[in-house]
């Protein structure tokens, strides 16, 4: 609970703050920012015994749907789950239902870069220290269930999806 209530005490500081230029939605709107995996919880069955992950992330989306709150998609999601074996087309598909909360994002040069030094010096995957990056970035809640985001804590934290249920 003592993440989630940083996450939160973030976000609040920076709804003071002004606009950048690719914000497009309210301040007050709660951002999301999920990590592949959980994209795949969304799209496949992939629950465990008493692990029930993809129930988790399903009523995430659920409640950020009836609250409007918000979802950052990267290139970079994009990128990792084509290289799993999901088209454009079947990504279109998929996403389809929750296109009307999806706010989609570009990594930018300079984020990718500073994700492959973090990568680096941290031991992590490389695509996970930019999607933390990402998150951090566009002032979203990085929801994911991967141990390799406790790493860099102070980049941003990662929330499990039961947290916001």
């Amino acid at each position: 609970m003592e993440n989630k209530e940083r996450v939160i005490k973030m976000q609040v500081q920076t709804e003071t703050e002004t606009k950048t230029k690719q914000e497009t939605e309210p301040r007050s709107t709660r951002r999301f920012y999920f990590d592949t995996s959980i994209w795949l919880d969304f799209f496949e069955d992939r629950d465990e015994p008493n692990f029930p992950k993809s129930m988790w992330t399903k009523q995430l989306v659920s409640k950020i749907i009836k609250n409007n709150y918000k979802i950052i998609i990267s290139d970079a999601n994009y990128r990792e789950l084509n290289n799993l074996g999901y088209s454009r087309y079947d990504l279109k598909d998929l996403l389809f239902p929750v296109r009307d909360i999806l706010i989609p994002r570009i990594a930018e040069t300079k984020q990718i870069g500073k994700a492959k030094d973090l990568a680096i010096k941290r031991m992590i995957p490389k695509q996970d220290a930019l999607h933390a990056i990402l998150a951090r970035d566009n002032r979203a809640i990085l929801i994911s269930l991967d141990n390799h985001f406790k790493k860099i804590i102070d980049i941003t934290i990662a929330c499990n999806p039961k947290e916001f249920i």
